[in-house]
């Protein structure tokens, strides 16, 4: 007769939380590289080759608006903004690695850090709703409330 384990069963709406949250990390680190790759070139410059290549009209308000702030683009800002993506991807990895191996603290450090995150995506969109904030408010929403409401079920089972 074969040993048979009794395995746990996964909780897959964890598991789909942990893979956002590794996507989100991969996503800041890709970023995080691409702007270290930009030290000593001029950003402005590149943009407005690219916006020229694109065919966009660079006397238009809003390319306009963008080649003047990216002339303001320095090495010393491309590393801040690169440290900043990379301090938040780990802060993801931690999230996601925890989540996928159902550590409980992990749970609680998600629901913190994404809690956090909530008044900065509404100050966000009450300054400018687009479809990609409002999906990005809307996930994260939900992704909070539905980790407080498994830690929640999950204090009530152990206490019986």
């Amino acid at each position: 007769m074969p040993l048979v384990r009794n395995k746990k069963k996964r909780n897959r709406w964890l598991e789909l939380i942990a893979a956002y949250k590794l996507l989100q990390a991969a996503l800041l680190v890709s970023v995080g590289v691409g702007a270290l790759k930009l030290l000593g070139k001029d950003v402005g410059d590149l943009l407005n080759n690219l916006a020229l290549q694109l065919r966009f009209n660079t006397e238009g308000r809003l390319v306009s608006f963008l080649l003047d702030k990216a002339a303001l683009v320095d090495d010393h800002m491309l590393r801040r903004i690169s440290l900043f993506l990379f301090c938040y991807a780990a802060l993801g990895l931690i999230e996601g690695i925890g989540l996928m191996l159902e550590k409980v603290w992990a749970e609680y450090f998600t629901a913190v850090i994404t809690a956090s995150f909530l008044p900065l995506e509404i100050f966000e969109l009450a300054h400018r709703v687009t479809w990609f904030r409002v999906g990005l408010f809307v996930v994260n929403l939900a992704v909070l409330a539905y980790l407080v409401g498994h830690l929640v079920q999950q204090r009530r089972v152990l206490r019986g």
